[in-house]
């Protein structure tokens, strides 16, 4: 990659908990987790910081939080059982453990992060950042509700981690809602989490609206319900945005500009890079001729990096972006069903490679930019 005047950009945690410590003491439900994973981190950055200029710490804590102790819907699937009866959860409490993870999740990057500046940077020349997504939020009407609904969404998800990393604590809104379910820092551990990175990697996807919840559910706690906003991808029977191949996902590329903006407002004007952004197919096929055509995903790209550029020329700090996917690869809970990928994968021919036309039309436009 080097020589090929790629910079590697190396995440160190993408949701894959050894299982002997999931066994141990149940991952990062566990404070013991924070001095296992700067360790890890310790052996990461001595072995490959030579190389490696950028590194992320944790990828997504909001997704692998709120998936994966609130709805259960990826590993380690715990959850209350109220909240996915359907499929069943392995235990666990959707009013708590998500906080838990989180909280735990901030003090280990922290202290990964901590121990990079000090022991590696001023010999490596690298930088060490964390990865986070959102979506954007819309307010379903022009009241003041539904306008409080959507900055409390906002916060619940970005604010989260980006609050306690710029300022060294949780939201307001959280604080409030949330009460005692959630954690709280020393002085020691908020000083050591505020700035404890060198760049913010953004992940965008789509966005929602969200309208407030006058009556929040006080029997049912989770995650899902403390935020008291109701998000819908429809108003008046309209889509948000236009469909993709994941049924959450919806193509809003005014959102990422907003969500830009958002940040440098009210965050301080981080340092980003969007990590990841990009879209599945909407008509999956096996079918290389048909597979390769994605016209949409070309339109995608197009009007996301547009956004992305009229974000910059307003202020917003982005410093480079990340196409998510370079091919079609393995998505979680939908497995090889879903396809991100610039590049298609013969799955049923050796795995082959071929290049779809957004690739083609990326390669114009990089060449050209």
């Amino acid at each position: 990659m080097i020589a090929t005047g790629i910079i590697p950009t190396v995440t160190l945690f993408h949701w894959d908990v050894p299982q002997a410590l999931e066994d141990e003491y149940q991952g990062f439900l566990s404070p013991l987790i924070v001095d296992d994973f700067r360790d890890y981190a310790d052996l990461c950055f001595r072995e490959f910081g030579e190389k490696v200029k950028l590194f992320t710490s944790i990828n997504e804590p909001w997704t692998f939080a709120s998936k994966g102790y609130d709805s259960g819907d990826f590993a380690p699937g715990r959850c209350s059982p109220f909240m996915n009866s359907a499929i069943g959860c392995l235990g666990g409490d959707s009013a708590t453990e998500p906080y838990i993870v989180a909280h735990h999740i901030l003090l280990a990057h922290a202290a990964a992060a901590r121990l990079y500046k000090q022991k590696y940077q001023a010999i490596q020349k690298g930088e060490i950042g964390i990865v986070l997504v959102s979506h954007w939020f819309e307010p379903y009407s022009s009241t003041q509700e539904d306008k409080k609904a959507a900055q409390q969404a906002i916060d619940f998800m970005l604010g989260w981690a980006l609050h306690p990393l710029t300022y060294g604590d949780y939201p307001k809104s959280m604080r409030s809602l949330v009460g005692e379910r959630l954690p709280k820092f020393t002085p020691d551990q908020s000083e050591m989490v505020k700035g404890s990175f060198d760049f913010l990697g953004l992940n965008y996807y789509t966005a929602r609206y969200a309208s407030y919840i006058s009556s929040p559910n006080k029997v049912n706690i989770s995650y899902t319900f403390d935020s008291q906003a109701n998000l819908t991808s429809k108003k008046d029977g309209q889509l948000i945005g236009e469909a993709t191949g994941s049924v959450e996902f919806f193509v809003v590329p005014s959102g990422l500009k907003k969500l830009l903006l958002y940040t440098k407002q009210n965050y301080k004007n981080p340092t980003i890079y969007i990590t990841e952004c990009g879209m599945s197919s909407l008509h999956v096929t096996s079918a290389v001729q048909e597979g390769v055509n994605d016209i949409q995903r070309v339109k995608f790209y197009r009007s996301h990096i547009s956004a992305l550029k009229d974000a910059m020329e307003l202020g917003g700090n982005v410093k480079g972006f990340f196409a998510w996917s370079f091919f079609d690869n393995y998505e979680w809970s939908s497995g090889y069903t879903s396809r991100f990928g610039l590049n298609f994968i013969d799955y049923k021919n050796g795995l082959k490679r071929y290049p779809k036309k957004s690739a083609i039309w990326m390669k114009k436009f990089l060449q050209k930019n």
